[in-house]
């Protein structure tokens, strides 16, 4: 691929009318949208986009031009028209003829291309977690806001059926009066090893991919997704598996911002160049209106561990499970909710094994623990009751759908309520992570002001709350 390839077409783009992308648009009308960050995640980004009727994957934006001319390949098989291609996200952003930009970068260039985005007046999907530093987030959200932009949270199991139908049973009563949920982040993590600096390999913009971030010598330990266990570009587990499991419990348990963070763990097993913990255990404790107190719980475990109520085993990927799908979606894959009798479970899937089976090495979903029962919720598309005294089984089940669309549906009618994953929403769940590392971090439990993320007697852990950037990528005071 010449050089010449990634650089913007800024002539005529320059002169379309930004007008254009301000009107409503109808069911009709061509969206022309960027994917930024296509290595690993942004690959589900191609594939939904691709497939969607009046959708046009116009742009592509990546540091790494090997990986560009990957994608480019991808999308050719896909019967995808070549896209334009861009290394820098500011030279994309100058292209005037895009309607959004959809996000899959490290997590140390989320909100700052966020606010960058806004402020180019184009809507946005944002991966998970929103933002490196919590006040990072809290300057993207004002960024939406001010620029009245409509951005969808990678968060996707909002817009799956069954996990919307299992909230709908916690609102409902079905296990009583909550107490406390629980998010289980146990992925096996094998050791990332040692890797020495070496020069950086041709086409790899690495200013770019390091961005806000400290500048360190190139390592591959630094660069593709092993940038996940190192503080300076993401944020442990907590922060990469951890905000789907963490916005699942928030959202079912049905509070806001937590009062007292309390985290504790470490690196296990592994002597390597990983620098955030393996294993970690997060306390929060939220009041809810009425006064009373509620205990959310998260675990991350990076090696062999048991599952816990099923999830990971056999028994949810049962056939028997009721299947909620969208209303749009074709008849055969709807069902009505089936009544507590009907879903059963076989005698033998309550044969927990102290292991995972095989080809399900992770335990990864959510535990809700209420006056009458508890309900666990599997990965993003599956969940199960237990009621009373002898836990018997009671609804479940399962059904996903489609983020993207959800995301594409609000942009065309100018309408963030139809939003599942609104930002304001998605950042209230990020900010768990942030509070849990800050608490880890400084080896200390946090106290926050009522209704605010100010952190009482703690000035080592407000300051990684705040964050800091390398110029010139900073994020603006005042966006």
């Amino acid at each position: 691929m010449q050089r010449r390839a990634f650089m913007v077409e800024s002539g005529a783009a320059g002169l379309m009318a930004a007008a254009s992308r301000k009107r409503i648009r109808g069911a009709n009308d061509r969206l022309r949208i960027a994917v930024c960050g296509v290595r690993g995640r942004g690959l589900a980004h191609l594939h939904a986009y691709a497939a969607m009727p009046g959708v046009e994957i116009a742009a592509l934006c990546d540091v790494d031009e090997n990986v560009l001319r990957w994608r480019l390949r991808t999308l050719q098989r896909l019967g995808v028209p070549r896209p334009a291609v861009y290394t820098d996200v500011r030279r994309l952003l100058e292209n005037a003829s895009l309607d959004a930009v959809s996000v899959a970068t490290p997590n140390h260039w989320h909100a700052l291309i966020g606010i960058w985005t806004c402020q180019a007046g184009k809507d946005l999907y944002l991966e998970k977690p929103c933002c490196h530093s919590l006040w990072e987030g809290q300057q993207l959200l004002a960024a939406v806001r001010k620029y009245n932009r409509i951005c969808q949270h990678g968060t996707q199991s909002r817009s799956h059926a069954a996990i919307q139908q299992a909230v709908g049973h916690l609102r409902a009563g079905t296990i009583g009066e909550m107490y406390m949920a629980r998010a289980l982040v146990f992925k096996w993590r094998p050791t990332i090893g040692h890797t020495p600096p070496q020069p950086v390999p041709p086409g790899v913009h690495y200013d770019l991919w390091t961005g806000p971030a400290p500048r360190h010598p190139f390592s591959l330990n630094r660069f593709h997704y092993n940038w996940h266990w190192f503080w300076d570009t993401g944020n442990g587990d907590i922060g990469n598996q951890g905000p789907h499991e963490l916005d699942i419990a928030r959202w079912g348990l049905g509070v806001t911002r937590p009062r007292r963070v309390s985290a504790m763990g470490g690196k296990f097993l592994f002597q390597d160049d990983q620098e955030t913990p393996n294993l970690l255990s997060v306390l929060y404790e939220f009041e809810s209106p009425n006064g009373q107190k509620k205990l959310l719980e998260v675990e991350v475990r990076g090696w062999i561990s048991n599952h816990e109520a099923g999830i990971g085993t056999r028994a949810y990927r049962s056939r028997s499970l009721p299947v909620y799908a969208p209303a749009h979606a074709p008849a055969r894959a709807r069902t009505h909710f089936q009544a507590p009798d009907l879903a059963r479970w076989r005698g033998d899937d309550f044969r927990l094994p102290l292991g995972p089976l095989p080809g399900t090495l992770d335990t990864v979903g959510n535990l809700f623990y209420g006056s009458k029962g508890y309900l666990a919720i599997a990965g993003f598309d599956t969940y199960r009751t237990f009621l009373g005294e002898h836990q018997h089984p009671g609804p479940s089940g399962r059904g996903g759908g489609n983020h993207f669309e959800n995301f594409v549906q609000a942009v065309r009618a100018r309408n963030p309520k139809l939003l599942n994953a609104p930002l304001d929403e998605g950042l209230l769940s990020v900010a768990l992570i942030h509070l849990a590392n800050a608490s880890y971090r400084t080896g200390r439990a946090l106290e926050l002001r009522p209704d605010t993320y100010e952190v009482i007697g703690n000035d080592e852990a407000a300051a990684l709350l705040r964050g800091g950037c390398r110029s010139p990528y900073t994020v603006p005071e005042q966006v």
